[in-house]
């Protein structure tokens, strides 16, 4: 019913900055959140952000407070997560993801973005 399509990864020294876009289609009527959750080689997927669509509240994972900003644009149903400072321990494939109720597991999911903080 809704397909997330994940782009902007790639490859950044640490302290720089990138840019990561989630486009979504199909229905949106009852999308109630739309988040970042990322998995680095060997561990659990872990989530990252998070943002209410409806009217844009945020949420972040403690290790990324101040350094990662996650925005929406409704009229283009994408949203973005903006990450500065970056650092190695960033390094991990970053996934879109949707779900219809606040409280509920996440449903939707997309394929995945490399992100890799290196010199």
């Amino acid at each position: 019913q809704v397909q997330l399509v994940e782009s902007g990864g790639g490859l950044v020294q640490p302290g720089g900055s990138l840019r990561l876009s989630c486009a979504a289609s199909g229905s949106m009527f009852s999308i109630n959140n739309m988040g970042w959750f990322r998995q680095a080689p060997g561990k659990e997927r872990d989530f990252v952000a998070q943002i209410r669509w409806t009217d844009g509240n945020t949420g972040y994972a403690d290790s990324v407070k101040g350094r990662f900003t996650i925005s929406r644009d409704n009229a283009k149903n994408t949203v973005y997560l903006q990450m500065n400072s970056l650092k190695p321990e960033d390094t991990a494939v970053y996934y879109c993801a949707a779900k219809t109720a606040l409280f509920g597991p996440y449903k939707y999911w997309g394929q995945g973005t490399q992100v890799t903080v290196s010199s």
